[in-house]
């Protein structure tokens, strides 16, 4: 199926600069909503368990440690996320009449998973899950952390165990985001058509291009967001693992993730891989739904201002 979100023909597309502030103030709005939950994700105790003995231990500013790791990535993830897939989907879609396939729309979203992966969410993740798998009571003045902060965090993990340790997990990560991404703007870009294509019918033609209402846009948001945690869990598990450990000397990166997996196979069962999948989901799908839904709206509200100074600068 062809999706007519792509741009027409001679159609000005959304610049790199408007992708890098919408995303980034998307992604912003993401981290403070849902980060509590990608904290409790990190231990492997019960949920609702895991929440309460945190803010107990540690006040609930503990729910949002690691958070300043999240924040000093997310512009430039969101940028990188956001403007390579408009680049990929402007490479694959159709030159005469400006639609893309639905297998053009998950390479774009695949590629453009890789790229932020590569480019951001590896060292970015690592200091993140360093953070979080600290045992300490922010409460006590006295119980120091190894890490003080995600600035800390990096400059020990880069003495101690060198760059490459920030890059730990690489090929896990652009897998598993990848994967993300492409089911993520495969299931977003279909829904999105969808309901457009439902609103032109029933306001009319002229209607059929406008924009989503936002509880509409948080909706499909949501869904597409839950498909990623489903298709690649035992990645995600394996990736979270590998990173909070240092690697044993001599022990190459397949080793360890190959060890590590048969080691949760054979002291955990299947079913260790897909450990904090509820969690995981409760995080990402929200996630997304606030992601697109602040995105689209920023998106638009710039894209009307630089019209009107398009306009402007034309009558003059």
């Amino acid at each position: 199926m062809a999706s007519k979100n792509g741009s027409k023909p001679g159609q000005k597309g959304t610049s790199p600069a408007i992708n890098l502030i919408a995303g980034g103030g998307a992604g912003m709005m993401e981290a403070f909503a849902c980060h509590p939950l990608d904290t409790i994700k990190t231990k492997p105790r019960g949920f609702v368990r895991t929440g309460v003995e945190i803010v107990k231990k540690e006040t609930p500013l503990g729910l949002y440690k690691g958070l300043g790791a999240v924040l000093t990535g997310i512009i430039p993830k969101m940028a990188i996320r956001f403007t390579s897939y408009e680049s990929y989907k402007t490479m694959l879609m159709d030159k005469n009449t400006g639609k893309i396939t639905g297998p053009s729309t998950f390479m774009a979203g695949l590629a453009a998973g890789v790229t932020e992966a590569v480019a951001v969410v590896t060292p970015m993740e690592v200091v993140k899950i360093r953070l979080q798998a600290q045992h300490h009571s922010m409460s006590d003045p006295l119980d120091v952390p190894k890490y003080r902060n995600a600035a800390h965090a990096a400059f020990t993990v880069f003495k101690e165990e060198g760059v490459g340790a920030l890059w730990r997990g690489v090929s896990l990560t652009a897998l598993r985001q990848g994967t993300n991404q492409a089911a993520n703007f495969t299931a977003y870009s279909y829904l999105k058509q969808l309901l457009q294509d439902l609103q032109r019918d029933k306001l009319g033609a002229e209607h059929g291009g406008s924009n989503l209402p936002g509880w509409q846009t948080s909706i499909i948001g949501l869904i597409s967001g839950a498909v990623g945690p489903f298709t690649n869990a035992p990645i995600d598990t394996i990736k979270t693992r590998l990173q909070k450990t240092p690697a044993e000397e001599g022990q190459s990166a397949m080793n360890r993730i190959m060890t590590i997996g048969r080691d949760m196979f054979k002291l955990e069962g299947p079913r260790a891989f897909y450990k904090g999948i509820t969690p995981r989901v409760m995080r990402v799908a929200p996630g997304q739904a606030v992601t697109f839904t602040v995105y689209e709206y920023l998106k638009s509200i710039l894209e009307k201002g630089r019209e009107m100074m398009d306009e402007s600068a034309y009558k003059e």
